[in-house]
């Protein structure tokens, strides 16, 4: 008898990805991406992820749970959506009760888009033996989110939605994610490219991209490395933060604009180095994430466990 499969599903303020996991291997067969803004534009956006999933489930006769992440917090059962960001429409809906009124003879899971991500990493990273029992994780996208898994677990908070550290107080009396979130990090690069006078290879049009900026600093770009570093210090700042407050020191950090780890790295330490005692600093581990885009709808899949 083969091993039971499960469909993970990630929805994001871009896109919804979904595919059955392999519980065992992380296997991903029947990967489906679809365009977020598409199904927002038709008015009708949880029947759109209905029809997906009845279509992955019919042709997976075998898959009896679905596990989904979404971007946002959720009532403290994991039934009800209370405020998703990205897909302001959707908020309030009672969407498991939703989906087992459709598909009775299925099981739902849902959780926190980032919680699902550090899931992921703690059961299928390439590096899953060598997991901490207790790390942080933090997602830099979009928006920044996070997650913290102490014993093995979630932590939920209070009221089930704890580890949302892009929205914590930072610089120029915004919130973290107001700083570097994919869109305000793009418009600070094309600010300080703006005001720059020295040499750079980044675009004065208003055209700097994400890629761009981490192609630039790989080659050294003295403009690319300065904004990179005005990210990492923005981050270390609140990581310290989270650090003296939870007492973890592992950290993990992933999501799209995890790519420019090795160049917000050294500013993130400095901010460490700055605050925090020797007793933090000589157990303090701060590594990239593994698992990339599929962290999500894996961790979501491990959500059936």
């Amino acid at each position: 008898m083969e091993a039971a499969e499960y469909l993970g599903i990630d929805v994001g303020g871009t896109g919804v990805k979904m595919g059955i996991v392999h519980p065992e291997t992380g296997h991903i067969s029947n990967f489906q991406s679809y365009d977020t803004a598409t199904w927002r534009e038709s008015n009708h956006f949880l029947e759109r992820l209905a029809d997906a999933i009845a279509l992955q489930l019919f042709q997976h006769k075998h898959v009896h749970k679905v596990g989904i992440g979404l971007p946002g917090i959720l009532t403290k059962n994991r039934k009800t959506l209370i405020e998703i960001t990205a897909i302001p429409e959707i908020d309030g809906a009672h969407l498991i009760s939703m989906l087992e009124k459709r598909f009775p003879d299925h099981e739902f899971f849902m959780e926190n888009d980032a919680n699902a991500a550090a899931l992921g990493e703690f059961y299928f990273s390439p590096e899953k033996e060598n997991m901490p029992e207790d790390f942080i994780f933090l997602t830099l996208g979009t928006g920044i989110g996070g997650a913290a898994i102490i014993d093995r677990k979630i932590f939920l908070g209070g009221d089930g939605n704890a580890m949302e550290p892009g929205h914590v107080p930072s610089r120029n009396g915004k919130v973290l994610e107001r700083n570097i979130g994919k869109k305000e990090l793009l418009q600070m690069a094309t600010a300080m490219r703006a005001s720059y006078k020295g040499k750079t290879v980044l675009a004065a049009d208003g055209s700097i991209s994400t890629t761009a900026l981490v192609v630039a600093a790989e080659e050294g770009d003295e403009l690319a490395l300065a904004i990179w570093n005005e990210v990492g210090e923005m981050l270390g700042d609140m990581i310290v933060s989270l650090i003296r407050i939870l007492d973890i020191k592992n950290i993990f950090i992933g999501g799209g604009l995890s790519a420019s780890f090795d160049f917000i790295l050294p500013s993130m330490e400095k901010q460490l180095n700055y605050w925090l005692t020797p007793a933090y600093l000589k157990k303090l581990s701060i590594k990239k994430a593994l698992l990339g885009n599929d962290a999500g709808l894996l961790g979501a899949a491990s959500l059936c466990f």
